[in-house]
């Protein structure tokens, strides 16, 4: 079996490699267990080799990144220094020419979207992985007995059959998800962006969820269109900071239009930024919330 299709069923769920170890040693001990298509002393010598080179990786790697992280720290200014760029220059320049180099009215959007655009990008990418690494380790292929069972235990608990609560779900979620939209869309002209107005979203969504049952809920947001948002949403983000790398790593000379400061179609890429963010954070908070509480989106 070769690494691509072991770490495949790894990844799928298929196969657990601290199960398959107490499986292997069962198995010589004299107990009877699931069968396995792997030898016993070829299991046997990749097992002492993952123990031998697991802790010897992390090591290396451990201290890769700590040499790089002190090589940065090295670097950097003195703390406090009167004469350093990030005393004097930096929070000047945002504030004294923000809105002429980016458009935005809103001084914090033009900072997170616009001259820190790449940091973002890098704060999306790890909410991101961190569903995905989730999704890994929660999610799995249910039995149909499994799924009775747990509509059983879900009708137990089931809020959406309560009168008060359907009633008031009914009348906040709307509320919350136009207020959602409208905090992203007005991202770049009053308090508020991608952040802030996704967690909006995804708070209305869980509170849906809540009201009216996941079934219904996953008529809106299921695993396919989850995953589908989430990704392209992403791209999109890393393709408009590839245009600003191609541009010379540098939003400010990106040659977008800037439009007028305070109209809704202005500050250049930062409302389509401020979008997708959204998306991001929107679609991560639900399926978070779904895959604890459910196992799966």
């Amino acid at each position: 079996m070769s690494i691509k299709t072991k770490l495949s069923r790894w990844l799928s769920g298929e196969v657990d490699i601290w199960t398959k170890m107490g499986s292997m040693q069962d198995e010589r001990g004299g107990n009877q267990t699931e069968a396995t298509h792997i030898q016993p002393a070829l299991a046997d010598r990749e097992l002492r080799l993952f123990r031998r080179i697991y802790p010897v990786a992390a090591v290396i790697l451990c201290l890769v990144f700590s040499f790089v992280l002190i090589l940065t720290v090295s670097n950097l200014p003195r703390y406090g220094m009167a004469e350093d760029p990030v005393n004097n220059e930096v929070a000047a320049r945002y504030l004294s020419q923000g809105v002429q180099d980016t458009g935005a009215v809103n001084a914090v959007a033009g900072m997170i979207s616009n001259y820190r655009g790449f940091d973002t990008l890098g704060e999306a990418h790890v909410l991101f992985t961190g569903v995905a690494a989730v999704m890994i380790l929660l999610e799995e292929a249910l039995t149909e007995r499994q799924r009775r069972r747990e509509r059983r235990e879900e009708a137990l608990c089931d809020l959406s059959k309560d009168s008060i609560t359907h009633g008031i779900v009914r009348i906040l979620v709307p509320c919350i998800l136009i207020f959602g939209l409208y905090v992203i869309l007005n991202g770049h002209l009053s308090p508020g962006g991608g952040f802030s107005g996704g967690s909006i979203l995804g708070a209305g969504l869980i509170l849906h969820a809540l009201g009216f049952g996941f079934e219904n809920t996953e008529r809106l947001v299921n695993e396919r269109v989850y995953g589908a948002v989430k990704v392209t949403a992403l791209l999109l983000y890393a393709l408009m900071m590839l245009y600003f790398i191609f541009m010379g790593a540098n939003a400010l000379n990106a040659h977008i239009p800037l439009g007028t400061p305070g109209a809704i179609l202005s500050a250049g890429l930062i409302l389509p930024i401020n979008i997708v963010v959204g998306m991001e954070v929107a679609c991560t908070m639900y399926g978070l919330y779904s895959l604890f509480q459910r196992g799966r989106i």
